[in-house]
């Protein structure tokens, strides 16, 4: 069972889901052959001999597909199997040119491991039940002809390694954030390009619901989920239409489902195979795949740091709370800028929010990345600094900001002058603002003494708008205090 310690149940059901996602390996070329894999291509004019089982061809395996799955088992915690074997798994689809895919059954390369993450502030712990290696089918083309299908053989022979989990969600939200995490990983790592509309990661959601402490219910297959969003509506259906079956007393036969964005729905493609339908054998072409331990050790040593190894430092290091580490940590261009600013500033906290707040705000608008952003490191630091040293108001802060995002300027100190921004560090002249608005405001300054702490708020309002904005916030309560005592 997995962590999560309070099930969340769906009109009195516990709701059981496992994953299996399938990562596309950033190799060169295929898993088998040496055709290459770019995306959008012509059909049909990257597959060789060997992609389309031409009479004599033999698979020869490709290395660097086994060094990304390596490089997955020392992300994960895996057990990476000194000898492997890869099997025939047979079915006939019009895109599968020889009958059968090459892929991993009872000896895997990668064995066990765990992929770990945050929902809410709670912490959940999903086990894996085993990472192999295959290769990818074609694609059958309908839209094209007409009474016809066509086949694109160009993703035939595509690597791919897939990756399984036990039943240890519990919820939609709870498999999204595990369906996130692992794009986090794959992608931090460099194993996957992540790039889910081309259907470099792609997942399969089991899903089934029992009663609290029955045996587990029988599972559904939803295929081929290739965006968050529809992931969890794809999900949240499954579940309430299961839960409708079984109480109208009908039995949920095992089945692979297609979600359809359009209705929201699910519907059923093709009864659920299992593995016995696969007749599964040891390839004869492909001889074990054997690992060395020293390649293992090198792969190792060539790894970054992750991205729960970096939260941890960040925290260690900057004083960052948790939540905090683990946001900028989605991706190696945020944990880079955090920390190219904060080590820039000096002001590691004021950072943090800035980049969770101002940049992933327009970040998002945008719907742009890290890569995009138009306001560097270096300039965030030079904005807090002056934010930190008194020279400017947060919400002077953001109009700077402002400027220096849709390019108006670039250099902080000149958009401060050029737009007037300085906080008034004057004393002399904000306590004459401060005596000004005390004469003109008496009512407030006789509620205040009278212990009415709004009335305090109120004559600071009013020494703000005096000021035009310009005194500084902190100076101001302190200055005005002293004068109403």
């Amino acid at each position: 069972m997995s962590n999560t310690s309070k099930s969340l149940l769906v009109q009195g059901y516990e709701v059981v889901i496992g994953f299996e996602t399938h990562a596309q390996l950033a190799t060169q070329s295929k898993i088998f052959s040496r055709a290459p894999i770019a995306f959008g291509a012509e059909p049909n004019t990257q597959a060789c001999a060997v992609d389309l089982a031409l009479p004599g061809t033999l698979p020869v395996m490709n290395q660097g597909a086994v060094e990304l799955a390596i490089r997955l088992g020392l992300a994960l915690g895996s057990h990476i199997a000194e000898q492997s074997v890869f099997a025939r798994k047979n079915y006939f689809y019009p895109d599968l040119p020889k009958g059968y895919q090459i892929s991993q059954f009872e000896i895997p390369v990668v064995q066990g491991g765990e992929v770990s993450f945050f929902l809410g502030d709670e912490k959940k712990t999903v086990r894996l039940v085993r990472a192999h290696l295959e290769e990818d089918a074609g694609k059958s083309l309908h839209e094209d002809f007409i009474g016809q299908s066509g086949i694109d053989l160009n993703r035939a022979g595509t690597p791919l390694l897939e990756i399984v989990t036990e039943p240890d969600m519990r919820s939609s939200a709870e498999a999204v954030a595990y369906a996130k995490e692992l794009h986090k990983i794959v992608t931090w790592i460099g194993i996957c390009d992540g790039n889910m509309q081309e259907g470099s990661f792609r997942c399969d959601a089991n899903v089934s619901v029992r009663k609290p402490g029955a045996e587990l219910g029988t599972r559904r297959e939803i295929k081929n989920l290739n965006s968050f969003k529809f992931m969890q509506q794809a999900i949240d259906y499954e579940v309430r239409w299961q839960i409708e079956e079984i109480e109208d007393g009908r039995t949920i036969q095992q089945a692979t489902v297609l979600f359809d964005p359009d209705t929201g729905e699910t519907r059923a493609m093709r009864t659920k195979e299992d593995a016995a339908d696969y007749r599964y054998f040891p390839d004869p072409d492909l001889p074990p795949l054997v690992i060395a331990r020293e390649w293992v050790e090198q792969v190792r040593a060539g790894m970054p740091e992750l991205p729960r190894q970096m939260a941890e430092r960040l925290v260690r290091d900057y004083g960052l709370p948790e939540y905090d580490a683990t946001t900028l940590t989605q991706s190696p261009a945020m944990a880079a800028y955090f920390e190219t600013a904060a080590k820039a500033s000096g002001q590691a906290k004021l950072v943090s929010n800035w980049i969770m707040g101002e940049v992933s705000r327009r970040l998002n608008a945008d719907e742009g990345d890290m890569a995009a952003v138009p306001v560097s490191a270096a300039q965030l630091a030079a904005l807090i600094a002056r934010i930190a040293d008194g020279t400017i108001s947060n919400n002077a802060a953001r109009q700077v900001f402002d400027a220096l995002w849709t390019g108006e300027g670039s250099d902080v100190d000149a958009v401060i002058e050029a737009k007037g921004l300085k906080q008034m560090n004057d004393t002399g002249a904000l306590e004459k603002i401060i005596d000004e608005v005390m004469a003109a405001n008496a009512d407030n300054v006789a509620q205040f003494r009278a212990g009415k702490e709004k009335a305090f708020n109120a004559l600071v309002g009013q020494v703000m708008k005096a000021s035009k904005g310009k005194a500084n916030p902190q100076q101001v309560n302190d200055v005005l205090r002293q004068k109403l005592q």
